[in-house]
Formats: C-alpha cells, structure tokens, sequence
C-alpha cells in the first residue's frame, strides 16, 4: 500500500460512522448524501428563469461544465478501477451503492463543477453557498461508507479539468448554445410562457 493509499485509508476511517454513532448523525448524513444533490438542478432552473442574458449564460456554461466533468469521471474510473471502501472490508457503510469505482465521487464531482462555474462567473453568494452543500455531500458520502476522502479531491480536479477544457469552446460559441437553448425552451414551454407564468 503506498503513503497516499494509507493516508486515504486513515481519513476514511476517522470520519466514517460507527455502529455506535447515533441514529439522528447517520440520518442527517443520508439527507445530505442522497438529497443535497437536488439543489443543482434547483439552482440552475432559478438562474434560468430570472430571464436575465447573463443568469442563463451561467446556467447553461455550468450544466455543459458538469456534463463534461462526469464523462471525464467516467474515462478515470473505467481506466483506473478504484474499489469502494466497503468493496475491501474497510469500516462501516449507511447506504445502498453499487460494487464500481469509487474514484472520482460522482456526487463531488456534479457538486464541485458547479460550484466553480458559479465562482468563476461572479455569482459568489451562490458559489459560497454551493459550496458548503457540496462540502456537506462529500462529507457525509465518506462518513457513510460508499467513497474515501480522496474520492472528492480527484472530484475537485475533474471539475477544474472540465472547466478549463471548456473555457475556449465557450468563448468561440458559448453566445450559440445560449441562444439554441433559448429558442428550444420557448418552443417547449410556449404555452406557458404566453400565459405568462414563465418568463420568455
């Protein structure tokens, strides 16, 4: 095993629960390990209908910069398998997950190529925000037993990839892919827009 396997090894079991933790901690840890990740799809649907140009130019950049991060995530984790903590015997698990990769988190990764995104694009408030959710989803995602801490730091790194990948792609046709998705959600949304519930 070498030094930052055992590293990773030893963080995880500092944080992870026991069996003797108490059941309100292990509650509220699958609140935030399996229900915080709802707020992204929230957050970037409210940023879309403020209407404003700018709000949905950050809506949409950070929705392409998570897609992109999870299929880099999805590249590591086929080329270089990570077992799960609970794959090799190591401490407890709270929740329910499949035998794959551990590496990159999934969850960190959505969490953490949002938050940038927002940071990056002047909506501080929210990135500060996003991130003390994503820091609580990758907290409680090592503290139930399903990713190691080093799982979210490779999240981390995957999101600074794909934002750093997709910045020239952006500058060239970001002002496109805005307005193609502009006109698909008026086409969708028609009727609602013209009864005038949602914003054109």
């Amino acid at each position: 095993m070498t030094h930052l396997e055992a590293l990773n090894h030893s963080l995880f079991l500092a944080i992870n629960a026991t069996t003797a933790t108490p059941p309100l901690a292990i509650s509220a840890g699958i609140v935030a390990a399996q229900y915080l990740i709802f707020t992204v799809p929230l957050l970037l649907a409210g940023l879309w209908l403020q209407g404003t140009r700018p709000a949905r130019e950050l809506a949409v950049r950070a929705a392409l910069v998570t897609l992109s991060a999870l299929l880099i995530a999805q590249l590591v984790g086929l080329l270089w398998p990570h077992p799960r903590p609970f794959m090799i015997g190591l401490g407890a698990r709270f929740i329910p997950h499949v035998a794959d990769s551990s590496f990159p988190s999934d969850h960190g990764t959505v969490m953490a190529a949002v938050t940038l995104t927002l940071l990056l694009g002047h909506a501080r408030l929210c990135g500060l925000a996003m991130l003390l959710v994503g820091g609580l989803v990758a907290w409680a995602r090592v503290f139930l037993g399903v990713h190691f801490p080093f799982d979210m730091v490779g999240a981390v790194m995957v999101a600074a990839l794909a934002y750093a990948l997709l910045v020239p792609f952006w500058l060239f046709c970001g002002e496109r892919v805005v307005g193609l998705v502009e006109r698909g959600y008026r086409r969708a949304l028609a009727w609602f827009i013209a009864a005038g519930w949602l914003p054109a």
